[in-house]
């Protein structure tokens, strides 16, 4: 049975760091600020958040291969992965994905741009986190493209509900 990345990121640091930044992913941080379930009754696990209240989720029963789906603290919620090796890519290679509005190549250089005038050595240090974890990294245009397809299509189940008032979250990213 391969080893548990939720494991290998908390032992390893270039993986740790990458991950809280730019990632903004801290796997200490996975109670959401509020209530809340998915429509189909289907299992929810927080496992990880980010610091400016959003949460990780793990939908379903098993172990790290379920979906993923991001809630944050301002009502919206997406699919974002399906198993955590594909939210690692994401975080890996876009960790700008929640900025993105229209996925396109323009837009994902001009916020890489960004990142790389505070952070020079961002390709450096994503190549030893993802070395780390033993992962394959796709393009941005790949990562971003994966990630509109498993919000917009396959997403379509997972509809986070606020627990209190029975009211869906808003989708995160629209068809």
């Amino acid at each position: 049975m391969p080893r548990p990345l939720i494991t290998t990121i908390r032992e390893n640091d270039d993986a740790a760091d990458f991950l809280a930044w730019p990632g903004d992913f801290d796997l200490d941080r996975g109670d959401h600020v509020e209530a809340v379930h998915l429509a189909s009754g289907a299992a929810l696990e927080g496992f990880a958040g980010d610091g400016a209240g959003g949460t990780y989720f793990f939908c379903g029963n098993g172990a790290e291969e379920r979906p993923v789906l991001y809630a944050d603290s301002e009502g919206g919620a997406a699919l974002v992965a399906i198993g955590m090796p594909e939210l690692l890519r994401l975080l890996l290679v876009a960790p700008w994905w929640r900025d993105c509005r229209a996925f396109t190549a323009q837009e994902s250089a001009e916020l890489t741009t960004e990142y790389l005038e505070d952070m020079p050595d961002l390709a450096v240090r994503r190549d030893r986190a993802a070395a780390a974890l033993g992962l394959d990294l796709p393009t941005e245009a790949e990562a971003l493209a994966r990630l509109r397809k498993v919000a917009t299509e396959e997403g379509k189940e997972f509809v986070l509900i606020f627990t209190p008032e029975n009211e869906p979250y808003d989708p995160l990213i629209k068809g």
